[in-house]
Protein backbone atom coordinates (compact mmCIF):
# COMPACT_ATOMS: atom_id res chain seq x y z
CA UNK A 1 0.00 0.00 0.00
CA UNK A 2 0.85 3.48 -0.41
CA UNK A 3 0.94 6.41 1.68
CA UNK A 4 -2.34 7.57 0.49
CA UNK A 5 -3.49 4.22 0.03
CA UNK A 6 -3.33 3.98 3.70
CA UNK A 7 -4.59 7.17 4.57
CA UNK A 8 -7.56 6.31 2.13
CA UNK A 9 -7.88 3.28 4.31
CA UNK A 10 -7.75 4.88 7.37
CA UNK A 11 -10.75 7.31 6.43
CA UNK A 12 -12.77 4.27 5.25
CA UNK A 13 -11.96 2.94 8.52
CA UNK A 14 -13.24 6.30 10.66
CA UNK A 15 -16.18 6.14 8.27
CA UNK A 16 -17.43 2.73 9.56
CA UNK A 17 -16.91 3.08 13.14
CA UNK A 18 -18.99 6.21 12.77
CA UNK A 19 -21.55 4.49 11.32
CA UNK A 20 -21.11 1.57 13.77
CA UNK A 21 -21.84 4.45 16.14
CA UNK A 22 -18.60 3.60 18.12
CA UNK A 23 -16.16 5.52 19.41
CA UNK A 24 -12.61 4.91 18.97
CA UNK A 25 -12.34 3.17 22.46
CA UNK A 26 -14.85 0.93 21.62
CA UNK A 27 -13.22 0.01 18.36
CA UNK A 28 -9.90 -0.26 20.64
CA UNK A 29 -11.33 -2.48 23.09
CA UNK A 30 -13.28 -4.86 20.49
CA UNK A 31 -10.41 -5.53 18.62
CA UNK A 32 -7.92 -5.63 21.97
CA UNK A 33 -5.68 -2.47 20.48
CA UNK A 34 -4.89 1.10 22.18
CA UNK A 35 -7.29 3.89 21.27
CA UNK A 36 -3.93 5.21 20.03
CA UNK A 37 -3.82 2.37 17.46
CA UNK A 38 -6.95 3.29 16.31
CA UNK A 39 -5.83 6.73 15.99
CA UNK A 40 -2.67 5.90 14.05
CA UNK A 41 -4.58 3.92 11.56
CA UNK A 42 -7.00 6.55 11.32
CA UNK A 43 -4.56 8.69 10.71
CA UNK A 44 -2.80 7.04 8.32
CA UNK A 45 0.11 6.82 10.41
CA UNK A 46 -0.30 2.89 11.21
CA UNK A 47 -0.61 0.89 8.10
CA UNK A 48 -2.62 -2.66 8.17
CA UNK A 49 -1.32 -5.04 5.64
CA UNK A 50 -1.92 -8.35 7.43
CA UNK A 51 -4.91 -10.37 6.58
CA UNK A 52 -5.80 -11.42 9.98
CA UNK A 53 -5.85 -6.99 11.39
CA UNK A 54 -8.35 -6.57 8.24
CA UNK A 55 -10.13 -9.40 9.70
CA UNK A 56 -10.14 -8.04 13.31
CA UNK A 57 -11.43 -4.91 12.11
CA UNK A 58 -14.08 -6.22 10.35
CA UNK A 59 -15.29 -8.54 12.53
CA UNK A 60 -15.37 -5.55 15.27
CA UNK A 61 -16.74 -3.09 12.55
CA UNK A 62 -19.84 -6.11 11.86
CA UNK A 63 -19.12 -5.47 7.92
CA UNK A 64 -16.81 -7.88 5.30
CA UNK A 65 -13.42 -7.13 4.59
CA UNK A 66 -14.06 -5.97 1.57
CA UNK A 67 -15.70 -2.86 2.68
CA UNK A 68 -12.69 -1.49 4.52
CA UNK A 69 -10.41 -2.70 1.81
CA UNK A 70 -11.75 -3.63 -1.69
CA UNK A 71 -8.11 -5.14 -2.90
CA UNK A 72 -7.98 -7.01 -0.08
CA UNK A 73 -7.87 -10.93 -1.25
CA UNK A 74 -8.07 -14.19 0.83
CA UNK A 75 -4.48 -14.98 -0.04
CA UNK A 76 -3.00 -11.89 0.72
CA UNK A 77 0.30 -11.87 3.43
CA UNK A 78 1.88 -9.04 4.48
CA UNK A 79 5.95 -9.24 2.75
CA UNK A 80 8.86 -8.04 4.83
CA UNK A 81 8.85 -4.73 3.85
CA UNK A 82 4.97 -3.98 4.64
CA UNK A 83 5.41 -5.57 7.97
CA UNK A 84 8.54 -2.85 8.63
CA UNK A 85 6.05 -0.24 8.33
CA UNK A 86 4.03 -0.43 10.63
CA UNK A 87 4.62 1.85 13.97
CA UNK A 88 3.87 -0.58 16.83
CA UNK A 89 6.12 -3.04 18.69
CA UNK A 90 4.38 -6.31 17.56
CA UNK A 91 7.63 -7.82 16.64
CA UNK A 92 9.08 -6.89 19.64
CA UNK A 93 6.55 -8.29 21.34
CA UNK A 94 6.41 -11.83 19.72
CA UNK A 95 10.17 -12.01 20.19
CA UNK A 96 9.79 -11.55 23.94
CA UNK A 97 7.35 -14.76 24.43
CA UNK A 98 8.81 -17.61 25.66
CA UNK A 99 12.44 -18.22 27.22
CA UNK A 100 14.81 -15.49 25.27
CA UNK A 101 17.48 -18.18 24.84
CA UNK A 102 16.10 -21.81 25.21
CA UNK A 103 18.59 -23.29 23.21
CA UNK A 104 21.67 -22.19 25.48
CA UNK A 105 20.47 -24.25 28.07
CA UNK A 106 20.75 -27.10 25.77
CA UNK A 107 24.21 -26.77 24.95
CA UNK A 108 23.51 -25.61 21.75
CA UNK A 109 26.61 -23.26 20.43
CA UNK A 110 25.83 -20.22 19.05
CA UNK A 111 24.90 -19.84 15.51
CA UNK A 112 27.05 -16.46 14.84
CA UNK A 113 30.13 -15.22 16.36
CA UNK A 114 30.22 -12.86 19.50
CA UNK A 115 30.06 -9.90 19.22
CA UNK A 116 32.36 -7.76 20.95
CA UNK A 117 30.44 -5.54 24.40
CA UNK A 118 31.85 -1.75 22.53
CA UNK A 119 29.26 -3.23 19.72
CA UNK A 120 26.58 -4.14 22.50
CA UNK A 121 26.94 -1.01 23.80
CA UNK A 122 26.39 0.77 21.03
CA UNK A 123 23.39 -0.60 20.08
CA UNK A 124 22.00 -0.08 23.87
CA UNK A 125 22.66 3.21 22.86
CA UNK A 126 20.87 3.38 19.28
CA UNK A 127 18.01 1.61 21.20
CA UNK A 128 17.68 4.45 23.81
CA UNK A 129 17.79 7.32 20.53
CA UNK A 130 14.96 5.32 18.86
CA UNK A 131 13.03 5.01 22.11
CA UNK A 132 13.10 8.93 22.58
CA UNK A 133 12.08 9.84 18.92
CA UNK A 134 9.01 7.53 19.00
CA UNK A 135 10.56 5.32 16.13
CA UNK A 136 8.75 2.42 17.40
CA UNK A 137 9.21 0.39 14.16
CA UNK A 138 13.08 0.70 13.76
CA UNK A 139 12.90 -0.10 17.77
CA UNK A 140 11.10 -2.91 17.12
CA UNK A 141 13.53 -4.50 14.35
CA UNK A 142 16.63 -3.19 16.52
CA UNK A 143 15.80 -4.94 19.91
CA UNK A 144 14.27 -7.88 18.01
CA UNK A 145 17.57 -9.09 16.66
CA UNK A 146 19.35 -7.13 20.03
CA UNK A 147 17.80 -8.82 22.65
CA UNK A 148 18.48 -12.56 21.67
CA UNK A 149 22.12 -11.61 20.67
CA UNK A 150 22.81 -10.49 24.27
CA UNK A 151 20.78 -13.17 25.56
CA UNK A 152 22.98 -15.72 23.57
CA UNK A 153 26.22 -13.42 24.69
CA UNK A 154 25.81 -13.54 28.23
CA UNK A 155 25.44 -17.38 28.56
CA UNK A 156 28.79 -18.45 26.32
CA UNK A 157 30.90 -15.22 26.22
CA UNK A 158 33.97 -15.24 28.71
CA UNK A 159 33.07 -14.81 32.32
CA UNK A 160 34.97 -12.06 32.56
CA UNK A 161 32.30 -9.62 30.30
CA UNK A 162 29.21 -10.94 31.68
CA UNK A 163 28.57 -8.70 34.16
CA UNK A 164 29.24 -6.21 31.78
CA UNK A 165 27.03 -8.05 29.34
CA UNK A 166 24.01 -8.48 32.12
CA UNK A 167 24.25 -4.80 32.83
CA UNK A 168 23.62 -3.92 29.22
CA UNK A 169 21.06 -6.52 29.12
CA UNK A 170 19.22 -4.57 31.56
CA UNK A 171 19.21 -1.36 30.01
CA UNK A 172 17.98 -2.82 26.53
CA UNK A 173 15.24 -4.78 28.92
CA UNK A 174 14.37 -1.00 30.11
CA UNK A 175 14.10 0.48 26.75
CA UNK A 176 11.90 -2.10 25.81
CA UNK A 177 9.33 -1.65 29.38
CA UNK A 178 8.96 2.38 28.86
CA UNK A 179 8.80 1.64 25.28
CA UNK A 180 5.97 -0.44 25.68
CA UNK A 181 4.47 1.80 28.06
CA UNK A 182 4.44 5.02 25.82
CA UNK A 183 2.41 2.37 23.35
CA UNK A 184 -0.25 1.24 26.05
CA UNK A 185 1.03 -2.46 26.06
CA UNK A 186 1.51 -2.38 29.62
CA UNK A 187 1.70 -6.37 30.05
CA UNK A 188 4.75 -6.48 27.81
CA UNK A 189 5.82 -3.41 29.23
CA UNK A 190 5.98 -5.67 32.73
CA UNK A 191 7.59 -8.60 31.41
CA UNK A 192 10.30 -6.40 29.89
CA UNK A 193 10.56 -4.42 33.16
CA UNK A 194 11.06 -7.58 35.28
CA UNK A 195 13.38 -9.41 32.81
CA UNK A 196 15.79 -5.85 33.47
CA UNK A 197 15.45 -6.21 37.05
CA UNK A 198 17.25 -9.95 36.76
CA UNK A 199 19.26 -9.17 34.34
CA UNK A 200 20.48 -6.00 36.79
CA UNK A 201 21.06 -8.30 39.94
CA UNK A 202 23.14 -10.02 38.19
CA UNK A 203 25.13 -7.04 37.22
CA UNK A 204 25.60 -6.82 40.92
CA UNK A 205 24.16 -3.06 40.18
CA UNK A 206 21.54 -2.51 42.61
CA UNK A 207 20.70 0.95 41.09
CA UNK A 208 19.95 -0.39 37.58
CA UNK A 209 17.59 -2.77 40.18
CA UNK A 210 15.83 0.82 41.18
CA UNK A 211 15.51 1.81 37.82
CA UNK A 212 14.04 -1.44 36.25
CA UNK A 213 11.32 -1.17 39.16
CA UNK A 214 10.67 2.68 38.33
CA UNK A 215 9.87 1.09 34.72
CA UNK A 216 7.99 -1.54 36.64
CA UNK A 217 5.71 0.74 38.20
CA UNK A 218 5.24 3.25 35.33
CA UNK A 219 3.81 0.04 33.48
CA UNK A 220 1.44 -1.02 36.63
CA UNK A 221 0.14 3.06 36.44
CA UNK A 222 -0.59 2.48 32.67
CA UNK A 223 -2.74 -0.44 33.85
CA UNK A 224 -4.46 0.91 36.13
CA UNK A 225 -2.87 -1.26 39.15
CA UNK A 226 -1.90 1.46 41.38
CA UNK A 227 -1.69 -0.71 44.57
CA UNK A 228 1.17 -2.78 42.67
CA UNK A 229 2.21 0.24 41.28
CA UNK A 230 3.08 2.01 44.71
CA UNK A 231 4.54 -1.50 45.81
CA UNK A 232 7.17 -1.21 44.01
CA UNK A 233 7.90 2.42 44.10
CA UNK A 234 7.57 2.09 47.71
CA UNK A 235 9.61 -0.97 47.66
CA UNK A 236 12.84 1.35 46.52
CA UNK A 237 11.88 4.15 48.72
CA UNK A 238 11.94 2.39 51.94
CA UNK A 239 15.88 0.78 51.46
CA UNK A 240 17.14 3.95 49.67
CA UNK A 241 15.44 6.71 51.88
CA UNK A 242 17.51 5.75 54.78
CA UNK A 243 21.02 5.70 52.71
CA UNK A 244 20.46 9.02 51.84
CA UNK A 245 20.71 10.90 55.02
CA UNK A 246 24.18 10.26 54.30
CA UNK A 247 26.15 13.17 53.13
CA UNK A 248 28.35 10.78 50.86
CA UNK A 249 25.09 9.26 48.83
CA UNK A 250 25.70 9.27 45.41
CA UNK A 251 24.00 11.65 43.00
CA UNK A 252 22.66 8.77 40.85
CA UNK A 253 21.36 6.90 44.02
CA UNK A 254 19.47 10.46 44.96
CA UNK A 255 17.96 10.92 41.20
CA UNK A 256 16.62 7.87 41.52
CA UNK A 257 15.17 8.08 45.13
CA UNK A 258 13.62 11.20 44.32
CA UNK A 259 12.38 10.15 40.77
CA UNK A 260 10.41 7.37 42.88
CA UNK A 261 8.67 9.81 45.20
CA UNK A 262 7.85 11.38 41.78
CA UNK A 263 5.98 8.19 40.87
CA UNK A 264 4.47 7.65 44.40
CA UNK A 265 3.28 11.59 44.25
CA UNK A 266 1.50 10.71 40.96
CA UNK A 267 0.25 7.35 42.56
CA UNK A 268 -1.22 9.36 45.03
CA UNK A 269 -2.60 11.81 42.99
CA UNK A 270 -4.58 9.74 41.06
CA UNK A 271 -5.93 8.22 44.05
CA UNK A 272 -6.85 11.14 45.52
CA UNK A 273 -5.08 11.76 48.44
CA UNK A 274 -4.16 15.35 48.32
CA UNK A 275 -1.42 15.57 51.59
CA UNK A 276 0.34 12.00 50.63
CA UNK A 277 0.72 13.48 46.98
CA UNK A 278 2.02 17.05 48.53
CA UNK A 279 4.50 14.73 50.94
CA UNK A 280 5.76 13.30 48.20
CA UNK A 281 6.25 15.98 46.13
CA UNK A 282 8.36 17.98 49.32
CA UNK A 283 10.39 15.11 49.52
CA UNK A 284 11.28 15.65 45.59
CA UNK A 285 11.95 19.12 45.76
CA UNK A 286 14.32 18.55 48.89
CA UNK A 287 16.90 15.73 46.80
CA UNK A 288 16.54 18.07 43.65
CA UNK A 289 17.68 21.04 45.61
CA UNK A 290 20.57 18.86 47.49
CA UNK A 291 21.42 17.79 43.64
CA UNK A 292 21.46 21.23 42.57
CA UNK A 293 20.72 20.38 38.71
CA UNK A 294 18.69 18.83 36.37
CA UNK A 295 20.47 15.03 35.97
CA UNK A 296 19.35 12.18 33.43
CA UNK A 297 20.23 9.14 35.76
CA UNK A 298 18.97 6.23 34.16
CA UNK A 299 17.07 8.41 32.03
CA UNK A 300 14.76 9.81 34.62
CA UNK A 301 15.33 13.34 33.84
CA UNK A 302 15.26 13.63 37.33
CA UNK A 303 15.87 17.77 38.73
CA UNK A 304 13.95 20.81 39.87
CA UNK A 305 12.60 21.35 37.01
CA UNK A 306 11.22 17.73 36.61
CA UNK A 307 10.10 17.71 40.20
CA UNK A 308 7.93 21.23 39.51
CA UNK A 309 6.48 19.74 36.26
CA UNK A 310 5.07 16.98 38.25
CA UNK A 311 4.02 19.34 41.26
CA UNK A 312 2.25 20.98 38.45
CA UNK A 313 0.94 17.59 36.71
CA UNK A 314 -0.38 16.11 40.15
CA UNK A 315 -1.80 19.42 41.11
CA UNK A 316 -4.33 19.11 37.77
CA UNK A 317 -4.90 15.32 38.44
CA UNK A 318 -6.12 16.50 41.94
CA UNK A 319 -8.05 19.30 40.23
CA UNK A 320 -5.95 22.32 41.68
CA UNK A 321 -5.78 24.22 38.12
CA UNK A 322 -5.19 27.56 39.64
CA UNK A 323 -2.32 25.87 41.61
CA UNK A 324 -0.85 23.80 38.41
CA UNK A 325 -0.86 27.46 36.65
CA UNK A 326 0.78 29.12 39.53
CA UNK A 327 3.55 26.28 39.40
CA UNK A 328 3.96 26.44 35.81
CA UNK A 329 4.27 30.04 35.46
CA UNK A 330 7.97 29.33 37.01
CA UNK A 331 8.93 26.09 35.16
CA UNK A 332 11.39 26.60 32.29
CA UNK A 333 11.29 23.25 30.64
CA UNK A 334 13.66 24.00 27.40
CA UNK A 335 16.63 22.13 28.75
CA UNK A 336 14.61 18.72 28.77
CA UNK A 337 14.15 16.29 25.76
CA UNK A 338 11.51 17.35 23.19
CA UNK A 339 8.96 14.43 24.94
CA UNK A 340 9.16 15.60 28.02
CA UNK A 341 8.92 19.12 27.53
CA UNK A 342 5.79 18.06 25.33
CA UNK A 343 4.17 16.85 28.23
CA UNK A 344 4.65 19.60 30.15
CA UNK A 345 2.54 21.87 27.59
CA UNK A 346 0.14 19.09 27.58
CA UNK A 347 -0.34 19.52 31.31
CA UNK A 348 -0.50 23.04 31.31
CA UNK A 349 -3.22 21.99 28.88
CA UNK A 350 -5.44 20.62 31.16
CA UNK A 351 -5.15 22.73 33.63
CA UNK A 352 -6.92 25.53 31.48
CA UNK A 353 -9.32 22.85 29.97
CA UNK A 354 -9.99 22.57 33.65
CA UNK A 355 -11.03 26.42 34.10
CA UNK A 356 -12.44 26.66 30.20
CA UNK A 357 -9.45 28.65 28.78
CA UNK A 358 -10.40 26.89 25.20
CA UNK A 359 -8.09 29.38 23.73
CA UNK A 360 -5.42 28.82 26.14
CA UNK A 361 -5.57 25.37 26.59
CA UNK A 362 -5.47 25.34 22.52
CA UNK A 363 -2.43 27.27 22.47
CA UNK A 364 -0.54 25.08 24.60
CA UNK A 365 -1.50 21.72 22.87
CA UNK A 366 -0.56 23.00 19.80
CA UNK A 367 3.33 23.49 21.05
CA UNK A 368 3.38 20.45 22.68
CA UNK A 369 2.15 19.34 19.33
CA UNK A 370 5.20 21.06 17.34
CA UNK A 371 7.76 19.42 19.76
CA UNK A 372 6.52 15.72 19.81
CA UNK A 373 3.90 15.17 17.30
CA UNK A 374 2.97 11.35 18.37
CA UNK A 375 2.69 11.28 21.41
CA UNK A 376 0.42 14.29 21.41
CA UNK A 377 -1.88 12.82 18.46
CA UNK A 378 -1.33 9.49 20.50
CA UNK A 379 -1.63 9.93 24.47
CA UNK A 380 -4.90 9.49 25.62
CA UNK A 381 -4.77 12.19 27.89
CA UNK A 382 -3.58 14.80 24.94
CA UNK A 383 -7.06 13.28 22.83
CA UNK A 384 -9.29 13.51 25.99
CA UNK A 385 -8.28 17.37 26.81
CA UNK A 386 -8.82 17.76 22.18
CA UNK A 387 -12.39 16.28 22.82
CA UNK A 388 -13.38 18.41 25.98
CA UNK A 389 -12.18 21.56 24.03
CA UNK A 390 -14.19 20.46 21.07
CA UNK A 391 -17.45 20.10 23.26
CA UNK A 392 -17.21 22.97 25.13
CA UNK A 393 -16.16 25.36 22.05
CA UNK A 394 -19.06 24.10 19.66
CA UNK A 395 -20.80 24.83 17.98
CA UNK A 396 -18.28 27.69 16.96
CA UNK A 397 -15.18 25.40 17.47
CA UNK A 398 -11.85 27.76 16.56
CA UNK A 399 -9.80 26.43 13.05
CA UNK A 400 -6.78 25.83 14.96
CA UNK A 401 -8.65 23.32 17.18
CA UNK A 402 -10.47 22.03 14.40
CA UNK A 403 -7.46 21.30 12.85
CA UNK A 404 -5.52 19.46 15.49
CA UNK A 405 -8.58 17.55 16.50
CA UNK A 406 -8.38 16.36 12.57
CA UNK A 407 -4.88 15.37 12.81
CA UNK A 408 -5.02 13.90 16.03
CA UNK A 409 -8.08 11.44 14.28
CA UNK A 410 -10.22 12.45 17.47
CA UNK A 411 -14.06 11.89 17.15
Amino acid sequence: MTGSDTKTLGQRIKELRREAGMSQSDLATAMGRSESWVSQVERGVQPVERLSVLQALADALNVSVREIRPDAAPTEAAGPEETQRSNDLDGLRVALTGHPALGSLFEQPPTEPIPPLADFRQRVEEAWTLAHASSYAALSDHLTELLPSIETAVRHAPASDRIDLHALRAKAYQVAAASFTRQDQADAAWVAADRALQAAELAGQPLEVVASLFRMAHAFMRQQHMEQAEQAAKSAVTVMAPRAESPACPPEELSLLGAMNLVLAVINAREGHRAKTHEHINRAREIAARLGEDRNDFDTEFGPTNVEIHAMSTAVELGDAGLALEVAQAVDASGLSPERQSRFFLDVARAHAQRRHVGEATTALLEAERLAPEQIHDHHLAREVVRDLVQLSEPRVPESLRGLAERSAVG
